[in-house]
């Protein structure tokens, strides 16, 4: 049985309860017993999902939204130090608490799963959520985007089993201690927090000396940065690495992907004997997200067979390729991708699965720092889009660097031979896009920012 509720947790409030991980803590713990409150800058559907668990959420942050009875304050390393609920926190003597620390007390006593890697975390920990729901087993998950099925992003099941996402951004995945880990790849990215790949691998190789004694490592054979990270650990006795993808060596191995529209045919050997599955979401980048799931859940003791069959109940998780709808012979999609590898493969991806249809891409770069860094490999990928709508830089948690715009990945973008248009007045992207748009081709709104909220707007714009 899964435990209850972790020691002086039973009253947490939640600066910014609202985000992806903040939000899927929140709902475990109220689904636990515990009595949840919290603060965000907005309203949001995920605000009155936590209403309908009996949380309480404040909109905008005061002092006086901090309960003096609560028994910790849960933040992000995106809060900031005069936070007035932080601020009160501190006078009143409350624990503050990290959101990776209350995360690693939710998997406390149970079979963890933590999925690790530069790209492609949440789908893959979605992919196994599914997978081990449809089984019977009945997992608690924690999720960094909402599942297209149950529509939520963390549930507390009453299963032995815990996935969740592991964000190496700011080294919070260090606070796990997994059965099994994947690692999907290893790639230099957080600018604010990494100063070079050495200090990425020096991180992942933390993060895999976490595992328990015994425990497996999962992680893809194909990636430089990942076959790196293999080379560094092979002298950790402690832990079993199984590799997985395309290379002839790999323990897994990907012998086919077949694109069939906006899903895959995947084909694996795995201890010598062909698997055939299908993926619910297109292009290999996914396919290989599902292959690591495979393999992962075999290292768990779970048949390979039957993860293979229910692997293919997955129907995607929201802002990962999220068909928004179709007016007109227009396909509007949404992609989470912010970092060039994502968006190369995304694009690829949906080149694949419409060959014959017009991409119009409508990209909004997210962080001042991971412009200034790959500004220039966001440009080059856009150069795979028929054309494209530049959005000013969404700065999220940072503030503006001098001389770092949306310019740079335009100049880009351009250099590499792409149709790009800067707009600055997010609110006028809808009329471009009507203005663009025929029969027949896709519109992928692209980023991690609000450029999601743009894909109803344009579907409307459309109609009209």
């Amino acid at each position: 049985m899964a435990p209850g509720l972790p020691t002086a947790m039973d009253r947490p409030h939640f600066i910014g309860i609202g985000g992806a991980g903040m939000s899927g803590i929140a709902k475990i713990l109220a689904q636990r017993g515990a009595r949840v409150a919290g603060s965000d800058s907005r309203e949001s559907a995920t605000a009155e999902s936590l209403r309908a668990l009996g949380a309480t959420v404040h909109i905008g942050h005061a002092a006086g939204h901090l309960a003096d009875d609560s028994t910790c304050v849960v933040v992000s390393s995106a809060i900031r130090a005069d936070n007035p609920e932080l601020v009160r926190a501190a006078e009143l003597g409350i624990p503050v608490v990290h959101r990776s620390d209350a995360l690693a007390s939710l998997m406390e006593g149970l079979r963890a799963i933590a999925v690790a890697g530069t790209h492609g975390k949440t789908t893959t920990t979605s992919m196994l959520a599914v997978a081990l729901t449809e089984l019977g087993l009945d997992p608690s998950y924690a999720i960094g985007g909402d599942l297209e099925g149950p529509g939520t992003n963390a549930r507390h099941g009453a299963g032995d089993i815990f996935v969740a996402e592991a964000d190496e951004s700011d080294r919070s995945f260090h606070k796990y201690d997994p059965e099994v880990a994947i690692v999907l790849n290893v790639e230099l990215d957080h600018h604010a927090n990494y100063a070079s790949m050495d200090e990425i691998y020096d991180s992942f190789e933390t993060f895999a000396g976490k595992i328990v004694p015994g425990g497996t490592l999962v992680i893809t054979a194909d990636q430089p940065g990942a076959v790196e990270l293999t080379s560094r650990l092979r002298d950790l006795s402690t832990l079993k690495i199984v590799t997985y993808g395309d290379s002839p060596s790999a323990d897994v191995r990907v012998h086919k992907v077949t694109p069939r529209g906006l899903t895959s045919e995947v084909t694996v050997v795995l201890d010598g004997r062909y698997l055939t599955f299908t993926v619910s979401v297109p292009g290999r980048h996914y396919a290989h997200n599902a292959v690591a799931a495979l393999a992962a859940g075999v290292a768990l003791g779970i048949p390979a067979h039957n993860l293979a069959s229910a692997l293919g109940k997955y129907t995607g998780v929201k802002r990962r390729l999220q068909l928004k709808g179709e007016v007109n012979g227009v396909q509007v999609i949404d992609s989470y991708a912010h970092h060039p590898t994502e968006m190369t493969a995304d694009l690829e991806a949906m080149r694949g699965a419409a060959s014959d249809a017009r991409l119009l891409v409508v990209f909004q770069p997210h962080l001042f720092s991971r412009t200034q860094e790959l500004g220039t490999e966001m440009g080059q990928a856009l150069a795979l889009a028929d054309a494209s709508v530049v959005l000013d830089i969404y700065p999220a948690r940072e503030d503006p660097i001098p001389g770092i715009t949306s310019a740079l990945i335009i100049d880009a973008a351009r250099a590499a031979g792409a149709d790009v248009t800067a707009v600055a007045d997010k609110a006028t992207v809808p009329d471009v896009i009507a203005g663009m748009a025929k029969q027949g081709d896709l519109v992928l709104t692209m980023g991690a920012g609000d450029v999601t909220d743009l894909g109803p707007q344009i579907l409307a714009r459309l109609s009209n």
